[in-house]
C-alpha cells in the first residue's frame, strides 16, 4: 500500500501522526483532532509547490499513527514521543541555558543532596527548577550548613578511616566514618531536607518544636540549641515567601524576534511580581513546513516582536504551540500564568492539560492560564521581551563578542560550579605508539592563557600505551605538589579526553583526599563536557556558545604545549640515536652534547677543543674517531 492509499485509510479520530523516510526513520510527529483530515492537507495542490528539496513531504514514504481519546492526550503523547524520537523535522527546544534542580538521593544508604540538570529515574526525588541558577547552589549550601547533609562523591557504602573537612567545618553529619552519626540522626536530618524542599515550613516548624521541647525536657540543651537556630531559619525563609505571594502572581512572559530564517525566543520568569531570570532560545534551521506563513486572516498585531518585513515568513501560533508543549507538558512546577504574542490553535487544551498536570502533583494554585494581552501592563511586558529577544537575536547571529565576565558566568552555569570560574587547569597526554610519552596543562586565569604557569611532565611510571595510567600520575604529581606547598586548587580541572581520562583523574584526586574538586573533560569528536560525578547528563552545548568556544580554546591550547613538547622529545631522541653508538658516551653525555651544540651536526663540525670543554679527552677523541669512520668512502 503506497502512502496516498493508507492516508484515505486513517481515521477520523484525534490521534499522533508519524512521518517516517525510505530507512524507517521517524522525521516528523503530528498532533490532529482529525488524522485522516490533517495528514491528507500535507499533500494538498500547491502547498508545497515550492518547497526545496529535503523537504518533509518529498522524503516521507510512509505515515504511523496512535489514536488517542481527546486532543489533550494527543498533545501528551506528541510531547513525548517528539522528546524521544528527535525528529528532525519537528521544531525542537534548543537553548544554551537549562535550570538547576535540588536533587534528594534517597535510594542511597546516607542520601545526599546535589544541583542537577536533568531529571531521571533513578529513585531519588527532585525539587525545583530554580532561577536564578546560583539560588539552588545556595539552597544546597543551607543545606550543608543546617541540615548537615553532603553533597560530596565519597563512596558512602563503606566507611572510612577518616572524615573529610566538610565534617570538622559542621558542615557534614560524617556518615563516611563509623560512630560519628547514626542511621536514626542521620535520616531524621534527610526527613527534615524533604519537607523543606517539598515546602512545608509550617510541618517543618512543628515538628523541630517538638523535638526542641523534648530534648530541653531531657536536659540536652545542646540539641535543643541546634533545633532552635532550625526553627529561626525555616521561619525567616517562610516569611519572605509570604512576602513574595503578596507582591504577585508567578509568570512567564514570552517575546521572539525573526529574521533571514533565523529565530531568537526571549524567555523571562516572574516570580513573585519580579522578574527574577531571563532564558535564551534560538534557533538557525527552522523546518521549512514548520513556516509556510500564517493562515489567512492571522497577522502579527501591532507592536509584535515579529519582524514585520518577514511576517509573511513565520507561523507564530504553530511555532509557540511546539514551544510551550515541549517546555511545559511533565514538568513538575508550571507557573499560574503563560504570556505569549500569538494566538494558536491548541491553547486552551494546553491550559486544561497543565492545569491537570499540576491538580495530579497537588500543587495549590491548579489553574493555568495561557495568555494573549492586547493591551495595558500584561502587554508592557509582552514588548519588553520581544525587545531583549532582539537584542539576544543581534549577539547571537551578528556575532557580538560578550565579555569576560559573562563568559565566566554562562560558563560556572553551564558546568555547574560552585563559583565563578577564575582559574582553570587543563591536562593533556601525548605520544606516538607509546613512545616518549609526556603530557601538558596549561592555564586559563581571569580571561587569558597564563602561560607562566604552564607546566610539562614526562611519564615515568608507565610502561607502554597507557593514557589512563598517565593522566592518574600526572594528576597525583600537580595536585600533590600543591598539597605540599598549602596553595589553592585551581576553580576548574579540565582534562583533554574522554570518560576514562576523566575518572583516571578523579581516581587520582580521590587518592590523595582531594574532594569536591570540580573537574570535566571534553571529547576531541563529540565536542560533549562531561562533568564528574553528572556522566549521564553530559553538557551539549551549542556549536556558537562562546561557552564551548573558551573550553575549546583551553583544550587545543593544552593539546598544541604538550604535541610540541613531545615533539621536541622525540628530535631529541632521534638526535641522539647516533652519538649513544659510540662508545664511551652514555644518555647523560649524549644530553649534554645536545645541549651545548643543539645538534648532531654542530658536534660532527666540532674541532677536538670544542669538545672537550663538554666532555673528557677521551671521550672527545672517540666522538672525533667515529665521525671521521664515518666519512671514509
Amino acid at each position: 500500500m503506497d502512502l496516498a492509499q493508507k492516508i484515505r485509510t486513517l481515521p477520523m479520530s484525534p490521534g499522533v501522526y508519524l512521518y517516517k523516510n525510505a530507512e524507517g526513520e521517524i522525521i516528523y510527529v503530528g498532533k490532529a483532532k482529525n488524522l485522516r483530515s490533517r495528514v491528507s492537507s500535507y499533500f494538498h495542490e500547491g502547498r508545497w509547490e515550492d518547497a526545496k528539496t529535503g523537504t518533509l513531504v518529498r522524503e516521507a514514504v510512509d505515515v504511523d499513527y496512535i489514536v488517542v481519546a481527546n486532543n489533550k492526550e494527543a498533545l501528551a503523547l506528541e510531547n513525548h514521543l517528539i522528546k524521544q524520537k528527535q525528529p528532525r523535522f519537528n521544531i525542537l527546544l534548543r537553548d544554551d541555558k537549562t535550570y538547576p534542580y535540588v536533587k534528594l538521593t534517597l535510594g542511597e544508604r546516607f542520601p545526599r543532596v546535589y544541583v542537577t540538570r536533568r531529571l531521571r529515574k533513578d529513585g531519588s526525588s527532585y525539587y525545583g527548577p530554580y532561577f536564578p541558577a546560583n539560588l539552588a547552589y545556595r539552597i544546597v549550601d543551607l543545606i550543608h550548613r543546617h541540615f548537615l547533609i553532603p553533597s560530596c562523591k565519597v563512596d558512602l557504602t563503606r566507611y572510612h578511616p577518616r572524615p573529610c573537612l566538610q565534617f570538622y567545618i559542621r558542615r557534614c553529619l560524617g556518615p563516611c566514618v563509623e560512630g560519628l552519626t547514626t542511621a536514626e540522626a542521620y535520616q531524621e536530618a534527610v526527613r527534615d531536607v524533604k519537607l523543606f524542599l517539598e515546602g512545608r515550613p509550617t510541618d517543618l516548624s512543628r515538628s523541630l518544636r517538638e523535638r526542641m521541647d523534648k530534648a530541653a525536657d531531657a536536659e540536652e540543651y545542646e540539641r535543643a540549641a541546634k533545633y532552635r537556630d532550625l526553627i529561626a531559619t525555616v521561619e525567616q525563609l517562610q516569611e519572605k515567601q509570604r512576602i513574595a505571594a503578596v507582591e504577585g502572581d508567578d509568570a512567564d512572559v514570552f517575546g521572539y524576534h525573526y529574521e533571514n530564517g533565523m529565530l531568537a525566543v526571549n524567555l523571562f520568569h516572574m516570580r513573585g511580581g519580579r522578574v527574577l531570570d531571563r532564558r535564551e532560545f534560538f534557533w538557525e534551521d527552522l523546518p521549512e513546513f514548520a513556516v509556510p506563513g500564517p493562515p489567512s486572516g492571522e497577522v502579527a498585531g501591532e507592536g509584535s516582536a515579529a519582524s514585520t518585513e518577514h511576517a509573511d515568513v513565520l507561523n507564530p501560533g504553530e511555532f509557540f504551540s511546539a514551544l510551550l508543549n515541549q517546555l511545559y507538558i511533565g514538568q513538575p512546577y508550571v507557573p499560574r500564568n503563560i504570556y505569549v504574542p500569538v494566538e494558536f490553535e491548541d491553547r486552551e487544551a494546553l491550559e486544561e492539560l497543565l492545569s491537570e498536570q499540576l491538580a495530579d502533583k497537588s500543587v495549590r494554585a491548579t489553574r493555568v492560564h495561557i495568555l494573549v494581552p492586547q493591551r495595558g501592563d500584561k502587554r508592557a511586558l509582552l514588548d519588553l521581551a520581544g525587545n531583549n529577544a532582539k537584542q539576544s537575536y543581534d549577539q547571537r547571529f551578528r556575532v557580538m563578542k560578550p565579555n569576560a565576565k559573562a563568559i565566566q558566568e554562562a560558563l560556572q552555569d553551564a558546568l555547574a560550579l560552585p563559583e565563578l570560574p577564575r582559574r582553570i587547569e587543563c591536562f593533556d597526554i601525548s605520544h606516538i605508539q607509546g613512545a616518549e610519552t609526556v603530557a601538558s596543562m596549561v592555564v586559563w586565569e581571569d580571561g587569558q592563557m597564563k602561560k607562566s604557569d604552564y607546566r610539562k611532565f614526562i611519564i615515568r611510571s608507565v610502561d607502554g600505551v597507557d593514557d589512563f595510567a598517565s593522566m592518574r600520575e600526572v594528576v597525583t604529581r600537580r595536585y600533590k605538589r600543591l598539597q605540599e606547598e598549602k596553595k589553592k586548587m585551581p576553580s576548574l580541572v579540565l582534562i583533554d579526553g574522554g570518560l576514562g581520562q576523566l575518572h583516571a583523574a578523579a581516581e587520582a584526586l580521590e587518592a590523595i583526599e582531594v574532594i569536591n574538586q570540580p573537574l570535566a573533560a571534553i571529547a576531541k569528536r563529540e565536542e560533549i563536557i562531561y562533568i564528574f560525578g553528572q556522566e549521564d547528563e553530559p553538557v551539549v552545548l551549542d556549536h556558537h556558545s562562546p561557552v564551548l568556544h573558551l573550553v575549546q580554546l583551553i583544550r587545543d591550547e593544552a593539546h598544541r604545549f604538550a604535541v610540541t613538547f613531545h615533539r621536541k622529545r622525540r628530535q631529541m631522541r632521534d638526535r641522539a640515536t647516533e652519538l649513544r653508538e659510540i662508545s664511551g658516551v652514555g644518555e647523560s653525555t649524549t644530553r649534554r652534547l645536545l645541549e651545548h651544540f643543539g645538534s648532531v651536526q654542530a658536534v660532527k663540525q666540532a674541532d677536538a677543543a670544542a669538545l672537550s670543554a663538554v666532555v673528557t679527552r677521551a671521550q672527545a677523541e672517540a666522538i672525533l674517531n667515529h665521525f671521521e669512520s664515518k666519512s671514509k668512502p
